[in-house]
């Protein structure tokens, strides 16, 4: 692993000196911008649009817009003025219970590593960490910028989580369109209720995949390979089935019938769901719409002269 960052983690008076790497990785597949007449790769220029030159790197500053196309300019030694020894700690401010944190504040993880001969201070930060049941709140500056930082356990390694600051965070009552009330059908209730709990299993992170990334590298291999590729569309959603008839179906799906132990009656017997050709939409008991998949498009073959683009 590479290292990332190289300080020390402090907790009242003592300093547990550390390195950092990157806990995780983006395995997103790079496209780049392919001009289609010759295959060139295109290129993208740092140009001022009001001398119409092209803009070395030294001649660049940043800048802070206060107005609109005014500009406060801020020079790189004024910048690093900023910066103090503090910049190569980890300070822990407070020890805190892991629960007690929405995941909405994190960001991206790091581990830490025992760096020089801080060996024994950091088995010992993370022995007491480990009893204690706590995690420490900490404040840290990675490449300029300010950041707070969950320190936990991960198996027998000290790891670093940025978190967001409070102010950063969006309340909730800026999204627009939620209900004032919640109001639910009772046995539609207790039907979902049921369903999740037949879908409740021991979280396997081994089990997920990227399925849109398998397909893209496949697509791309069979391309390379010059052969003829049939993408099959994912099933299109519009029609709309009556809520209680899903919640039916979806049960059935997963083997427990409302008339097995543990099973209510839900009285939708009678209720069929709409035709997958039919255009209206219907609602369910509580006004609620769900979507059902509809006939497949044929799917479109490539040739063999068509490039990735």
């Amino acid at each position: 692993m590479h290292t990332v960052w190289k300080g020390a983690i402090s907790f009242g008076l003592v300093h547990v000196p550390v390195k950092m790497f990157s806990a995780t990785e983006d395995k997103d597949i790079s496209l780049k911008m392919i001009h289609r007449e010759c295959g060139s790769n295109i290129s993208y220029i740092r140009k001022c649009p009001t001398c119409d030159v092209d803009v070395e790197w030294d001649d660049i500053v940043k800048g802070y817009e206060y107005e609109k196309g005014r500009y406060v300019l801020l020079e790189k030694d004024e910048l690093e003025s900023l910066s103090t020894d503090a910049t190569k700690t980890i300070t822990i401010l407070d020890f805190v219970a892991l629960e007690e944190i929405d995941p909405i504040y994190f960001q991206k993880t790091y581990y830490l590593s025992p760096d020089q001969a801080g060996g024994n201070a950091y088995n010992l930060l993370m022995e007491a960490m480990r009893q204690s049941g706590r995690i420490g709140i900490a404040k840290v500056s990675i490449r300029s910028k300010s950041s707070l930082a969950a320190i936990r356990i991960i198996d027998d390694c000290l790891a670093m989580e940025t978190i967001f600051y409070p102010d950063e965070i969006r309340s909730v009552d800026q999204v627009p369109g939620l209900p004032e009330t919640v109001n639910v059908n009772e046995k539609e209730l207790m039907m979902a209720r049921m369903l999740i709990e037949q879908l409740s299993t021991p979280f396997e992170p081994a089990k997920y995949t990227d399925d849109y990334r398998t397909r893209l590298m496949d697509l791309i291999q069979h391309k390379i390979a010059g052969e003829d590729v049939s993408v099959a569309p994912e099933q299109q959603r519009t029609n709309v089935l009556d809520l209680m008839a899903a919640l039916q179906a979806s049960l059935e799906a997963v083997k427990l019938p409302p008339t097995a132990p543990g099973g209510i009656d839900t009285g939708a017997a009678g209720i069929a769901p709409a035709a997958a050709s039919e255009p209206a939409a219907e609602t369910g008991a509580a006004g609620s719409e769900v979507v059902a998949p509809v006939k497949k498009p044929r799917a479109r073959k490539t040739t063999k002269k068509e490039t990735v683009s």
